[in-house]
This record gives C-alpha cells, sequence and structure tokens, in this order.
C-alpha cells in the first residue's frame, strides 16, 4: 500500500527538509531533490511508521475489548436476588 499525503503536506514536508538541510548540512538541498528524497522516505520508512502506527491501534483496540465484558457485564437472574434483599430490610 502506498503511503500518499495531500499535496499541502506535501509542500509544507518539502520545505522542512530544505530548511533542515541548510540549517544542518553543509549544502543546501533544491526543491526537486527534497521531492525526491520525501517519495524515497514515504516509499522506503514510511512503511515501516505505518505498520507500527497499526499495530499499536491494534493493541489499544485489544485492550479495550478485553476490558469491554467488564464494562457491560450484567449479572443475571438478579430479580429474586433483589427481591428478597427488599424483602429483609422491610421485615
Amino acid at each position: 500500500m502506498a503511503i500518499e499525503i495531500s499535496k499541502e503536506a506535501r509542500k509544507e514536508a518539502i520545505s522542512s527538509i530544505e530548511r533542515y538541510f541548510r540549517e544542518n548540512m553543509e549544502e543546501p538541498i533544491g526543491n526537486i531533490a527534497a521531492g525526491g528524497l520525501l517519495a524515497f522516505f514515504l516509499e522506503e520508512i514510511g512503511p515501516l511508521v505505518y505498520n507500527r502506527a497499526v499495530l499499536d491501534v491494534q493493541e489499544r483496540l485489544q485492550d479495550r475489548i478485553s476490558e469491554l465484558d467488564i464494562e457491560v457485564h450484567e449479572d443475571e437472574f438478579q430479580y429474586w436476588r433483589k427481591f428478597d434483599q427488599a424483602r429483609k430490610r422491610q421485615g
């Protein structure tokens, strides 16, 4: 599955890469080269980050699902227990 980003996000990412090179590298990087680097990262490293995010969500959902029975559990056959307790309080 190819990871795609919006045109606006792509524009901001390229600007960020250009700035990073200006401030941290000996030579700046051009717009086209920054776009190529971004495409490389999205194709090569993007799936790693994406898959990790999916795994994190799966784990979180599993935790929630495992707690679901506790959150929504209702004891069965409670009518007569309540009835008997009410009778004891009255008696």
